[in-house]
This record gives C-alpha cells, structure tokens and sequence, in this order.
C-alpha cells in the first residue's frame, strides 16, 4: 500500500513540477528530448541502413559456399600476384555432378550460370534482363518464392526444356496487364514457355540483382544460347551447409579436399580455387555498422548528459521549493528512504517524459520518405530509449533526493 501511495505522490510531485513553471521545465526537459532523439535516431537509421543493405544481398544465399577464382576476404597466399587469380580455372560441370555425388556435408550442390539479355515478346521487349541457368537443387540452395506457377521439374532440367521462371517487371513488360503464365517469349531467337512468376521483390537499396528482374531457365537450355566455359560465361558452384556446422567448417574442409581431388593437385602445390562464404558480405557489413553505432551512441551521449543537467537543476529547485513539505512529511514520520524514492521516482518521471519526447519524433521520422531507404523505429530501440531516459533520471536526481531525505525536519520546516 505504501508503495502505491509512494508512485502516486511522486507521480503527482511530478506533474505539479512541471505545471508550476512550464517553460522552465520545458526548456529543461529538451536536453533530454534533443538527447534521446539524436542516439535513438542515430541507432534506428544505422539498423535500418543495415538491414536494407543486407536484403539487398539476399541473392548471394544464406549458409552458402562458392567456388570462386577470386577470394571475397583479402589475403590468401603471401606475395599472391593478382594476375594469378585470372589465371585460375573457372568451376565446370563436371566438378559440379563429382561434388554433388560424394559431398556428405552439403544440404545440397548447384551450378549456375549468369548473364544480362534481352528477351522479347511480339512487340514488347525487356532489355538486361538477368538471366540464370540453373539445375534442379538450385531451389534447395538459394530461395526462389515463386508467386504463381512452379518451379522446373527434374526432367525438364535434364532434358534441357526450353521452360522458364519469371520476375515481375519481365512479366509485365513482355506481357502487359496478362497473366504471363503459359505464354511465349523469346531469347536470341530461341522459343521460351513461362511456368512460374516470381514473388515481387521490390526495389532495393542498391543496384543488386533483383528478382523483379531475374529469368531462370535450366542449365542445359543456357548453354544453347550461349557458350559456357573458360572462355565464355563461368558457371558458379555453390553448396548450402547444414545447420549444426557452425561456420560451415566442415563443409569448407570437405570442398577443398574434393576439389583438389578432381583437379590433380599435388599436396605441396596451392589451391587454384577460392571458397567464399555468403556470410562474409554480411559479417563484414555488420561489423562496419557496429563501429557507426558506437560513434553515433557517444555523440548522442553528450546530448543526454547536457539534458541530465537540466533534470538536475529541475530537482534542486523542486526541493528547495518543498523544503517545508519535506519537514512536514518527516516530522510526520516519513523515513528517508521514503523522501529519497519520492524525489528519485519525480526525477525518472520527467526524464521519461522527455524520453517519449524523442522517441516520438524518431517515429515521426519513419514516415519521411528516403527512397528506396526504408526506416523502421524497432521494439529494441524503443526500450533502449526509455531505459537510457529512466537512467539519466536516477543519476540526476539522486544527489537532490539524498539531500531532501537527509534534512532535519525542524531546520526544513523553519525554511
């Protein structure tokens, strides 16, 4: 009971605090507002800055190892020459079906290959179209959402059908206001059927490929229409992990040893191939992030300790105002502590208010179209503003409370 009666008195202290003099706790309360506005702010556009730039990299799979010529992490061998790495041999599908056969620590094994084309339709065309051949395990190594239609059968793959998936915008460019499913289009001449649609994507934040504009056809369909090879357009292997392979260690290890199988390499020679982990991108994003939100967390922590001044200065005015309330209450038996909490719980009052100030703001600002920049105030940043707010409001009024509750109640009801 008493510690009911305790909140409400604060509560009203509080409120009575703020209603005496208005534009003294106004001004006082933005340092707090401005504070929890600039860190939040700072947090919510970083966060959100960061998720766009990693669903813009959703192409390059999630658990996901690549065979590459070039390694995504600088290093590799000392004194590597650059102009080696061209030299590497490109993945090939023979390496693609040797993995897929003996591989034991891979969901599953892909191979693809990519380019920009044109496709046509009667009249209509899409131009950079971004087109892939892909086998069947494709779809069980990166994530193909199919809005409408199927994905390829596994005698389609194999036989090289000339079938295809679609984005949204080739869909409505090559057939406008139709459904495109069944329908006919056209690359370099050669006949196409569509059988799925993909989900729409949206635009991202970077020019990433876009499933809005992707075109899947089978491998073998692909190397009808264009060479694949040392010389022409690389394929890429890619093989997912399993989830209880943490760091897709054993996967890495496995890829290397079958691959330097398949390639003849002798055990003191290197390796003329590069395994890329999807996870590397992101990681490396994350961490730059990281390092903007620690800056942007100190800048906007100069910004809450000017406001916990004014808090401060709120709280010793307040006591110097009730000092012979506070006589009142003692000589009426209220211990310290009672005075110490009622006078910390009016400071964490003011402080929140001025908190859900800020955060308010931070909201508005989610509103204010940035482009393809989509922002987003998160649960997370939401309590970490009023938990930063409640903080600064106990450490400015705990040197005003301990002066309250230490008053002796005949000197403060004589002031």
């Amino acid at each position: 009971m008493i510690v009911i009666r305790l909140i409400w008195e604060s509560f009203r202290f509080a409120m009575d605090a703020l209603k005496s003099n208005l534009t003294r706790t106004i001004l006082s309360l933005l340092g707090v507002t401005v504070g929890i506005f600039a860190i939040i702010a700072v947090f919510t556009l970083v966060d959100s800055l960061e998720k766009n730039i990693k669903d813009s990299l959703t192409f390059l799979g999630s658990n996901v190892v690549r065979v590459d010529r070039f390694p995504f992490a600088a290093g590799g061998p000392r004194n590597y020459p650059w102009w080696r790495y061209f030299r590497r041999p490109p993945g090939t599908y023979a390496e693609f079906t040797f993995l897929e056969d003996r591989i034991k620590s891979a969901e599953a094994v892909t191979i693809s290959a990519n380019t920009r084309t044109t496709v046509k339709a009667g009249s209509n065309a899409f131009e950079m179209a971004n087109l892939d051949g892909v086998v069947f395990n494709h779809k069980d190594v990166y994530d193909l959402p199919i809005d409408k239609g199927r994905f390829f059968t596994e005698m389609e793959i194999n036989a090289a059908r000339n079938v295809a998936i679609v984005g949204v915008k080739i869909g409505e460019a090559l057939f406008p206001g139709q459904n495109p499913l069944g329908k006919s289009f056209k690359i370099k001449g050669l006949k196409f059927t569509v059988v799925g649609l993909f989900e729409e994507e949206g635009e991202g934040l970077f020019d990433t490929p876009s499933k809005d504009e992707a075109l899947l056809v089978p491998y073998g369909a692909f190397t009808k229409l264009f060479y694949v090879g040392k010389n022409g357009i690389q394929p890429i292997i890619a093989a997912k992990g399993m989830d209880d392979d943490p760091g897709l260690v054993m996967l890495e290890n496995e890829m290397t040893g079958l691959l330097r199988a398949k390639r003849g390499l002798k055990p003191t020679t290197e390796n003329n191939f590069a395994l890329n982990k999807s996870e590397f991108i992101q990681d490396a994003v994350g961490a730059i992030f990281t390092v903007i939100s620690i800056a942007g967390g100190v800048i906007g922590g100069f910004s809450i300790l000017i406001g916990g001044f004014g808090i401060a200065n709120i709280m010793f005015v307040s006591v110097k105002e009730r000092t012979g309330i506070i006589g009142i209450q003692k000589s009426l038996g209220a211990k310290n502590y009672f005075i110490l909490l009622q006078f910390l719980f009016e400071a964490t009052v003011l402080s929140l208010i001025g908190g859900l100030a800020g955060l308010i703001i931070v909201y508005a600002t989610t509103f204010v179209s940035l482009g393809n920049l989509e922002i987003i105030l998160t649960f997370k940043n939401i309590v970490l503003g009023l938990v930063l707010s409640s903080a600064i409001g106990i450490i400015s009024g705990i040197i005003p409370a301990s002066l309250a509750a230490k008053m002796d109640p005949v000197v403060a009801i004589r002031m």
